[in-house]
């Protein structure tokens, strides 16, 4: 028992360790038309800028109730819209939640391509029917039909995004920071320096290459 125990303790551990959270938000109807968006965080490593992956899903089936029993709504996610919004793509978006853009491009919103399909991200700024943001997604591929799925955020959920969207932008540009072992004052590479001599900073400090005429 003890060791099962253990295994199911180290299996949720390591689930947990290999989650990415996301940012969701689900907003189902009675006719089946929602839809649901992920975003997710990839900051930026070695020779890789810095993203958020939108994700996009229709609504696939209506929730229910059955008594006690609540049957919950589900999105199609296997034929989601997925597209990577990069910092251009992000402060665009950011243009339209503080106010400067009523949408993106005029309307025209983010354009992306691949191999296999484009896509087109469009979010503007809605005063009617209640004040909200319409944020929606258009793929068509180079073989198959088109799809789309957006939803009509809150001012309170726009708010949300905005600001994780904003939080986010130092890791995205700059990647999670990390602390650089720098070498001791009056040592190279550990060894003591030549005669007892305290070396200049650009010999002490091999992080420190601004004479480095390859840097600028």
């Amino acid at each position: 028992m003890e060791n099962e125990t253990t295994t199911a303790t180290d299996k949720r551990t390591v689930d947990c360790e290999s989650y990415r959270p996301r940012l969701s938000y689900y907003h189902p109807n009675g006719r089946g038309t929602g839809a649901a968006i992920q975003f997710e965080l990839h900051p930026a490593h070695g020779c890789t800028d810095g993203s958020i992956f939108a994700t996009f899903a229709r609504q696939k089936t209506v929730g229910t109730y059955e008594g006690s029993v609540r049957t919950f709504p589900r999105f199609d996610w296997a034929n989601r819209i997925c597209v990577k919004l990069d910092m251009s793509d992000l402060l665009q978006m950011l243009q339209v939640f503080r106010g400067m853009q009523e949408s993106i491009a005029d309307g025209k919103g983010l354009f992306h391509r691949t191999t296999h399909s484009s896509t087109i991200v469009k979010l503007e700024h809605r005063i009617e029917p209640q004040p909200g943001y319409l944020l929606e997604a258009f793929r068509r591929p180079l073989e198959g039909e088109p799809s789309s799925a957006g939803v009509v955020l809150t001012v309170s959920e726009a708010l949300g995004l905005s600001l994780a969207i904003e939080q986010s932008m130092d890791v995205i540009a700059f990647g999670i920071p990390m602390v650089i072992p720098r070498n001791p004052a009056g040592t190279s590479a550990g060894t003591p320096s030549a005669g007892g001599r305290a070396p200049a900073a650009s010999e002490a400090d091999d992080d420190f290459l601004a004479d480095d005429p390859d840097l600028f």
